[in-house]
């Protein structure tokens, strides 16, 4: 399995900005695909974003669509989320998660081996 440290949580207010980064360890980073997931309290993990190894397919969940934009660099092991207009909808804790061998942008929690601990995202209104 490949370590994975999400970065860039925070306190921003409605309307604001955030950019969550997720290292990971792996010598071989370019052959995981790579999510990001989100929980609130009391709800269930849901799907955010996801790209493709190569970085050249990504997929969002339509309450993110057009707000946030997941991006990687293979050559620094490390995948980002940016996240613009803000609402109080988006507070959670932010988890990436890696596939190995996942050459699509995949929305799908279960496919996925490995997780990081997650980063707190709180938007206030």
């Amino acid at each position: 399995q490949v370590q994975l440290v999400e970065s860039g949580g925070g306190l921003v207010q409605a309307g604001g900005s955030l950019r969550l980064s997720c290292a990971a360890s792996a010598r071989t980073f370019s052959r995981y695909a790579m999510g990001w997931f989100r929980q609130a309290p009391g709800k269930e993990r849901e799907f955010v974003a996801a790209i493709s190894r190569s970085g050249g397919s990504t997929y969002y969940a339509d309450s993110v669509k057009g707000r946030f934009t997941i991006s990687r660099d293979n050559d620094k092991n490390t995948v980002y989320l940016q996240m613009n207009s803000l609402n109080a909808e988006d507070t959670a804790v932010y988890y990436c998660a890696a596939k190995i061998t996942g050459a699509a942008a995949i929305p799908y929690s279960y496919e996925y081996d490995s997780w990081g601990q997650g980063t707190q995202v709180t938007v206030s209104s």
